[in-house]
């Protein structure tokens, strides 16, 4: 595997970055005038809006749930790619109507539709300050709302989430070395995992769950590559690059002479199909959100998926390969899995 190909160096519990020898954050707009392209990226990636005040979303045209004006809300989380959830003036999640009665209060952006964020909720305090904010504390409530759990330098994961704060950058920028520039896995890792930093995804409702990417990568046989292979940070997920050709240089050249080649299918439509899920299912076999483990299983009779009981508590988790029905039969719908594994061995002459 070639030189790009990364080793894993970090498979522990990552900790937000911290001031350190007395830097202080100084917001993402500080970054502009020396980082105008990264700035400018990161501006149109999903990264600054998982978290905004009101000001910044009252007319972007987002529908509010039922009984629900702008005045009542505080902060919207979301609300660019996949979904919006609204937040009201004490620091709450939104589940219900403003009379209390239930309420499907998830926006979707992709259909227009909408879901139920927490069903039977009355009162659920926002405690997701430490992936879609920069700088924060589990100490506190931001804004004085008592359902805010924490607080916050920037709404959003703003530049010095991950490069840390900038104070001491901003004050002699040819010091280079006093701004994080990690590569590795760990720098995304943080965020993107659900149940801790592991090799078993969890699911749920049939598919994987949305932001456990690094669970994925570490299941499947990429677990060596840093994210930033395909990646640019700054950049929105969906630009990613394409550099599958950089370390399968015989299927890249024989593909194209395929009927999938022919057709433009790109190897991610069938190795990182849609199978989890963050909004929507488009189908049975089709969610929002590509899978990162990569392995295809041509056994038609295995499950993508397995059942763990621990305490009489019963958790779906991934196995570390994806199944013919999420990588064939989403767009073949009028096909079966019989049909998917006598062909699938064709893909790749």
């Amino acid at each position: 595997m070639k030189t790009i190909c990364a080793r894993l160096l970090f498979l522990g519990t990552f900790l937000f970055v911290s001031p350190a020898n007395g830097a202080d954050y100084v917001g993402s707009g500080k970054c502009f005038p020396c980082h105008e392209d990264q700035f400018n990226d990161w501006q149109a990636s999903g990264h600054p809006w998982k978290l905004r005040k009101v000001e910044k979303v009252r007319y972007s045209g987002l529908p509010l749930p039922p009984g629900y004006t702008w005045d009542d809300i505080s902060y919207v989380v979301g609300g660019i790619n996949k979904k919006a959830v609204f937040i009201d003036l004490k620091g709450y999640l939104i589940t219900t109507a403003k009379d209390g009665s239930d309420a499907k209060t998830q926006y979707n952006l992709q259909d227009g539709s909408w879901s139920f964020y927490y069903k039977k909720w009355k009162k659920k305090p926002y405690k997701c300050g430490s992936c879609h904010s920069t700088a924060y504390s589990r100490v506190g409530n931001q804004d004085g709302r008592p359902g805010m759990i924490g607080t916050w330098k920037e709404d959003g994961v703003g530049c010095e989430a991950c490069h840390g704060p900038g104070s001491d950058h901003i004050k002699e920028p040819e010091k280079k070395d006093v701004m994080v520039v990690d590569s590795s896995i760990k720098t995304c890792a943080k965020c993107h995992n659900r149940g801790g930093i592991n090799s078993k995804p969890p699911a749920k409702g049939g598919f994987l769950r949305h932001h456990e990417q690094v669970n994925e990568i570490l299941a499947g046989p990429h677990k060596d590559l840093s994210c930033m292979v395909c990646h640019d940070p700054h950049k929105r997920a969906i630009l990613a690059k394409d550099t599958c050709a950089d370390c399968h240089e015989d299927q890249a050249k024989a593909y194209p002479r395929t009927v999938h080649g022919k057709s433009e299918v790109k190897c991610i439509d069938c190795h990182m199909p849609k199978a989890s899920k963050s909004a929507i299912q488009v189908n049975k076999y089709t969610g929002d959100v590509r899978t990162h483990i990569a392995k295809i299983n041509l056994n038609p009779t295995v499950s993508m998926f397995e059942t763990v009981e621990k305490v009489g508590k019963k958790s779906s988790f991934a196995k570390p390969f994806v199944t013919l029905d999420y990588v064939c039969l989403g767009c073949h719908m009028g096909r079966d899995i019989k049909w998917a594994a006598e062909n699938a061995k064709r893909i790749h002459p």
